[in-house]
């Protein structure tokens, strides 16, 4: 580039509109004339996903598979995300890509979305501060985050065209909360709008959502690329606030710029504006040292965060952790062989090398340790599980892999359900061996009751990555005591679910119709028994949670709580936070996720755990002031170890802001009664009435009987004007509602 970049000012319409849209699949467009060159940009997020020589879209180079989101989340611990970012990052540098494509961090909405491998959490809180952590990492080495998809892109049924149909407090307490953290506290480069369209309108096309909230509210500095194929209107979407669309090149769209803003149709400063975000991406991308990485680091790197990773749902009588010398382990299900650690799609990555859990169990065991497959990819074989079922019995302990079969982006999970082949494996392998565990390999969350309750030990061992066999064996053997929680609730079954009766909705729309209450909120909220809460595992040692104390401050909550390991290993106890307002005048879940922290403690230690709440993390959205509004009052504070193991808790007051709803002729009795100045005011009217009118006039009964009022109370004051008798004549309508908002 020259010393003395060119603006975009500096450029031709047809230039402008070439820059904003791609030069191919993975490069953004060169404007040679004026010394802006391409840079590259590809699929991540857990890994660098460049396409290899060749057609194969899904061929990459090879590069560290970190574990999914799916997995990385169940660790709850922000660094250990930055650390991951950062290796990304490395990567990125290695393979000169200036942006990489991610995180994805939509809200699991329901178990059956086919890219929830992809995704966080069903909390927007969780999502948010673990995202975050991760485009800092990224960004502080030069490579910039693709924050995406850009919104309420929680299915892949219809994903193309349907609309999610969602009310504005539901969008923004939930669907864009996590954005919106992202956006305000990392300024991510780019910002990737989604394929689905919002209440009837196209992401790419919605100008609220990529100007008026994303700019114009939070500050978003960077620029918005579509998601590959989701623009449908170049004219529709750069008017919308869309700066590049992929991939390209789009000539035909080009052309439709240059004409719309030649025709006024077109303002030409929002086209010169999309053009210079463009150009200034690349100019920043160009500053980015070169730079390679360790392989072999990466790995080690990736099979820490697995082991996080993996959560202990049960272990009864403490099967876990496994002795390394001594026993005979019979290893079952072809996923220990072949392992599954990574969903499909447009971020399957080529992995450096590959650890499978046979393989890592074999090593670390010095007894015997035999294998049989169980199943077939098909289905159900009797003649392997027939074998199976003869190792288990002459084994001391049987280790089952089992998982779902797929998880993909393009198309949603039909089930939550095992396949009935393995599902058979673990029922006749648990018969005969009394110490049976059972490993799962899933991309989004499967059903375990009842088959559970006949195995006295489970992990679940979700996607992976590439270190994900050796990580299973370190939980295993103890070298790594188990600290993942679960980031999404296990239903007992999937008709419990609270998406389920509108999921994946039909003819092109979509109806969020649980609201605010996603996941354990919903589970909550209608008191339902799950298989394993929100924020639940277990550990090889045990935590005590002493009085909790908070206080309210300037800006948010501070949490104290004592924390003590008392058991004989070292371990790490997530810490969570949830606050209730009771008796709140918004419709609230009975609890949410505000704060969490993944601490180490070792044996016999206390740990004063300290906790932050941001205050903007206490508001909800207002939809009569159409504005956040933290609700004054006191606050139920709860820590513990998942959202249905609640170990201390303490209240706090909380003052509350300013939220006074104008009174108008339409707000109600009951409305203009429960404010101070307007019940003055009309009760002033109404004793006018009554010593104007008489003792025996309508008005005068009226105002004279509680019973009356009460049932007057949702009626609209202007509808009063009709009763015979009322002195609220639209001139005097007027006069209070004046006087009431003075």
């Amino acid at each position: 580039m020259s010393s003395e970049p060119t603006t975009a000012e500096e450029l031709t319409t047809v230039e402008q509109a070439a820059l904003t849209s791609g030069g191919d699949f993975w490069h953004t467009a060169p404007v040679e004339s004026a010394g802006i060159p391409a840079v590259t940009v590809t699929d991540g997020p857990h890994g660098v996903r460049m396409q290899a020589t060749g057609g194969d879209l899904l061929a990459g180079v090879p590069a560290t598979c970190f574990p999914p989101a799916v997995a990385s989340a169940s660790t709850w611990d922000p660094e250990l995300l930055r650390r991951m970012g950062e290796a990304l990052g490395d990567e990125c540098r290695a393979q000169d890509v200036a942006v990489l494509l991610g995180p994805g961090i939509n809200l699991k909405r329901s178990p059956l979305g086919g890219r929830n491998f992809e995704y966080f959490s069903e909390d927007p809180i969780l999502t948010g501060v673990l995202a975050t952590e991760w485009v800092r990492g990224i960004q502080s080495r030069g490579v910039g985050a693709s924050l995406k998809h850009f919104a309420v892109n929680s299915q892949e049924t219809d994903r193309m065209r349907v609309s999610a149909d969602i009310d504005e407090r539901t969008l923004r307490e939930m669907y864009l909360r996590a954005f919106q953290r992202v956006v305000t506290q990392a300024q991510p480069w780019t910002v990737m709008c989604a394929y689905n369209k919002i209440n009837g309108v196209y992401a790419s096309e919605h100008h609220w959502l990529l100007t008026e909230v994303l700019r114009d509210e939070w500050g978003f500095e960077g620029l918005v690329v579509s998601d590959w194929g989701a623009v449908v209107d170049r004219v529709k979407a750069v008017a919308a606030g869309l700066d590049l669309t992929m991939p390209g090149p789009d000539a035909e769209g080009d052309e439709a710029l240059v004409a719309a803003v030649e025709s006024g149709q077109l303002d030409p400063a929002l086209l010169r504006i999309s053009a210079e975000r463009v150009r200034k991406l690349i100019e920043k991308a160009g500053k980015r040292p070169a730079g390679g990485y360790d392989a072999e680091a990466h790995h080690a790197l990736a099979r820490e965060i697995a082991g996080r990773a993996i959560v202990l749902l049960k272990n009864d009588d403490d099967l876990l952790p496994l002795p390394v010398d001594g026993i005979t382990i019979g290893v079952l299900g072809e996923f220990a062989r072949t392992p599954r650690y990574q969903g499909g799609g447009s971020s399957q990555i080529t992995p450096t090398q590959l650890d499978d859990a046979l393989t890592a169990i074999t090593a670390a065991s010095t007894g015997p340790v035999r294998f049989a497959a169980g199943y077939t990819a098909d289905g159900e074989d009797e003649g392997l599980l027939a074998e199976a079922v003869e190792i288990a019995r002459h084994s001391d302990v049987a280790i089952v892999f089992v998982g779902s079969v797929h998880e993909t982006e393009g198309a949603d999970r039909e089930s939550i359900d095992l396949p009935a082949a393995q599902l058979a494996l673990i029922e006749r392998v648990a018969a005969v061996n009394p110490k049976t565990i059972v490993v799962l390999n899933n991309g989004a969350v499967l059903a375990t009751k009842p088959w559970d309750e006949k195995v006295p030990a489970l992990l679940e061992g979700w996607l992976l990555g590439q270190a994900g066999g050796s990580a299973i064996a370190d939980v295993l053997f103890g070298r790594v005591n188990p600290s993942g929680r679960l980031a999404e609730t296990i239903p007992v079954k999937l008709a419990h679910h609270p998406s389920h009766l509108d999921f994946p909705g039909e003819h092109g729309h979509v109806r969020y119709g649980e609201g605010l209450h996603v996941g354990y909120r919903g589970f909550d909220a209608q008191d339902r028994e799950v298989a394993y809460p929100f924020g639940f595992g277990l550990s090889y040692t045990t935590f005590s949670y002493g009085a909790a104390r908070a206080s309210a401050t300037a800006t948010g909550l501070e949490v104290r709580v004592p924390v003590t390991n008392t058991g004989s290993r070292d371990g790490r106890e997530v810490v969570q936070v949830y606050v209730s307002v009771p008796g709140s005048k918004v419709q609230r879940a009975p609890r949410e996720l505000k704060a969490f922290a993944s601490v180490a403690i070792t044996a016999g230690d206390t740990a004063e755990v300290v906790l932050t709440v941001d205050r903007d993390d206490l508001a909800y959205w207002d939809t009569r002031l159409n504005r956040w509004i933290v609700e004054g009052g006191e606050y139920l504070i709860a820590v513990g170890s998942s959202s249905r193991d609640l170990r201390a808790t303490v209240t706090v007051q909380v003052a509350g802001d300013p939220a006074r709803v104008p009174l108008t002729a339409e707000s109600s009795v009951g409305e203009w009664f429960a404010d101070a100045r307007g019940a003055a005011l009309l009760g002033e009217a109404f004793a006018a009435a009554t010593a104007g009118a008489g003792s025996d006039s309508p008005m005068a009964a009226m105002a004279a009987d509680p019973g009356m009022l009460m049932m007057l109370g949702s009626l609209p004051l202007s509808r009063m004007a009709s009763f015979p008798g009322s002195p609220l004549r639209a001139d005097l309508l007027d006069k209070l509602v004046e006087a009431a908002n003075e």
